[in-house]
């Protein structure tokens, strides 16, 4: 196992060379906060000094957003500090933030003139002398870059198991950039999901009911940040983060949520604007709701907003065969609802000033010379049917809840509708408008995706033109089709899903893990990593996946 801060191996740098690291030192600015992850709740919640680690964010070529937690008895003044060894004996750069109440004692350092391409330690000081851990981040390259290592995550839930996925990727020491698309954390209280029967001992989360308000907030990102794979992953590399919908309540658009509700929760907007204000406390992020980011002249990464900002409420095709009696009343409401509600071009993911954001800036990478142009956002792009047969192979004990929902499903796909409405399947028109803008600009297209809790590769395409690329990422901890449909062999079920799907080249439906995105100027290869197990700590791997799309190709093939 590679040193804990030592930067990653040659093979998976660009071009600049790295640092040696002085364990010694690392040791005697604290390592981890283990001690504090250990703790029960309720005695961490009086905790004073750095009580949940630290971590950096929103890189740039000379510069990088850092992040810590400090509580005092009255706001505190914290020092921070950058070098180029562990053992700071060259401080480049430094200066001073605020711990304050406030903004629950944590503390942000915008970080600037530093050199692209280079990775640095940082460490904050508070006034009574104490020192964080000792982090390592890393500058984005400018220029001629020949390879960037991405390590992808989605849909952390706690209780339903041990982040070994963040554990392998801090143990593998090979990344340059973490992205993390979204539930970093989930959003129900202990009863839900996972139910008492699902928790894993020890991965209780406080508050012990749902989170709505601020306080509620705050407290459960203290829950998550207490652990300890988390606190070490963010550590070692810089992250940039998208929130999906369980940052703020399950199934989130721009006027509401499946889980939310008005008459016993309050306003939507006070929810939302709680929620984004923790979430900007307690993270390296930036306040901007879309952002784009420069990997030299490899990559363009587009961060988007697909939830809070503009997103129409989703569809419901349970509300469509509502009332309906027979097949052929069906078939008509379902064929109806295609042609319109499902259709309908005024239905927004984006909405009209982030969609011209985006066909600006693919247009602007492309024509300066950028390789590859990366959307890092939540929610599958390709198309996603129903496998017709499913239904029909179903074994005679399946919950006719589920069957019914499995035809129902079934039924739609006929008529050419998707299964899952709250991706971008259920908004049509405007992934349209995002594919004609990919086409337009020439742009080698690749699309990163979360919430699924599964692993999927796509081809795609619109009006038979080659678009690009979806890797899929499967969950760290939350269940996926094996916990919904255990009754159906999971080879079966993955045959029938990629069977029906023409877009889909590749699924797994039954393993956590994370992926690794390695893009060179040749080529964008996934490696999806499936971690043994969530129920004990570990870092062994089941297996592992791979494939790649050549530069031009806008196609997937074997790794």
């Amino acid at each position: 196992m590679a040193h804990l801060l030592a930067p990653p191996p040659a093979a998976a740098r660009s071009s600049r060379s790295t640092l040696s690291l002085d364990r010694r030192t690392l040791l005697a600015g604290g390592a981890l906060g283990a001690g504090l992850a250990a703790m029960p709740l309720s005695a961490q919640a009086g905790a004073k000094g750095f009580t949940h680690g630290i971590a950096s964010g929103e890189p740039h070529a000379s510069g990088v957003l850092l992040w810590t937690r400090f509580v005092g008895s009255n706001e505190a003044k914290l020092a921070w500090q950058v070098s180029d060894s562990s053992a700071f004996t060259r401080v480049v750069a430094e200066g001073e933030t605020l711990a304050a109440p406030g903004k629950d004692w944590c503390a942000k350092a915008e970080v600037a003139g530093l050199e692209p391409d280079t990775w640095y330690y940082y460490r904050f000081v508070g006034p009574d002398g104490s020192r964080s851990a000792v982090g390592r981040t890393r500058t984005l390259p400018v220029g001629p870059t020949s390879r960037y290592r991405l390590g992808v995550f989605s849909c952390s839930n706690m209780g339903f198991g041990y982040f070994n996925a963040y554990a392998h990727a801090a143990e593998a020491n090979a990344f340059d950039l973490l992205l993390h698309l979204g539930d970093y954390y989930y959003e129900y209280g202990p009863d839900k999901y996972p139910t008492p029967e699902q928790t894993l001992a020890g991965r209780e989360i406080a508050p012990r009911s749902e989170i709505v308000h601020l306080a509620d907030y705050r407290l459960r990102h203290a829950s998550y940040r207490a652990d300890p794979d988390l606190q070490r992953l963010t550590q070692l590399y810089p992250m940039i983060l998208v929130p999906d919908d369980h940052e703020t309540a399950n199934d989130s658009w721009a006027g509401g949520a499946e889980n939310h509700q008005p008459d016993s929760e309050g306003s939507w907007d006070a929810r939302k604007a709680a929620s984004l204000r923790a979430y900007r406390e307690w993270l390296p992020v930036s306040d901007e709701p879309w952002k784009s980011y420069d990997i030299g002249d490899l990559a363009t990464l587009f961060r988007l907003e697909t939830r809070l900002t503009a997103r129409s409420q989703q569809l419901n095709v349970a509300d469509v065969l509502a009332g309906k009696s027979t097949p052929d009343q069906m078939m008509a409401a379902l064929t109806a609802f295609r042609d319109g509600a499902w259709a309908d071009p005024a239905r927004q993911m984006l909405g009209a000033a982030q969609e011209a954001w985006l066909a600006n800036g693919l247009r602007a990478s492309t024509r300066g010379g950028t390789r590859w142009q990366v959307l890092v956002q939540q929610v599958l792009m390709g198309n996603l049917s129903t496998p017709t047969a499913l239904a029909d192979a179903l074994p005679a004990n399946t919950p006719e809840g589920l069957r019914q929902r499995l035809m129902a499903g079934a039924m739609a796909s006929r008529v050419g509708l998707p299964l899952n409405m709250d991706a971008w399947d259920g908004y049509p028109a405007a992934r349209a408008r995002v594919f004609d803008a990919a086409l337009a600009a020439d742009a080698n297209l690749v699309v990163l995706a979360g919430d699924t809790h599964n692993a999927w590769a796509f081809d795609l395409a619109q009006d038979r033109n080659a678009v690009g690329v979806e890797f899929g990422v499967c969950s760290v901890t939350s269940p996926g089709f094996e916990g919904y449909l255990p009754q159906v062999p999971t080879s079966m079920l993955q045959q029938a899903v990629v069977g029906a799907n023409p877009q889909l080249q590749w699924a797994d439906t039954s393993q956590r893990g994370y992926m690794a995105v390695d893009l060179t100027p040749e080529a964008a290869t996934c490696e999806w990593r499936f971690v043994s197990g969530i129920r004990q700590r570990g870092t062994q791997l089941a297996g592992t996946h791979r494939m790649a799309s050549a530069l031009g190709s806008n196609t997937l093939a074997m790794g």
